[in-house]
């Protein structure tokens, strides 16, 4: 396979949205199941093999929780 360019994409969603594709994750996550979506026009296969982490950042005016996914290409 040959390499993908890199990308660093935010897209926001409706609060519906999110909550399906967060429902989603966590029946794929519950069954071993690959998880597939498609952000910014681009469709991603996140693996079963992948780690989960949970990351919070504060600021003097701006809290962030950030759900986090990663997974190395083969």
């Amino acid at each position: 396979m040959g390499s993908k360019d890199e990308r660093d994409v935010e897209k926001g969603y409706p609060k519906a949205d999110f909550v399906a594709k967060l429902r989603r994750l966590a029946d794929a996550i519950e069954n071993g199941e690959r998880f597939d979506i498609q952000i910014a026009g681009e469709r991603i296969y996140v693996p079963v093999r992948a780690e989960f982490s949970i990351e919070h950042e504060r600021s003097d005016d701006e809290e962030e929780i950030e759900f986090q996914i990663k997974w190395q290409n083969e």
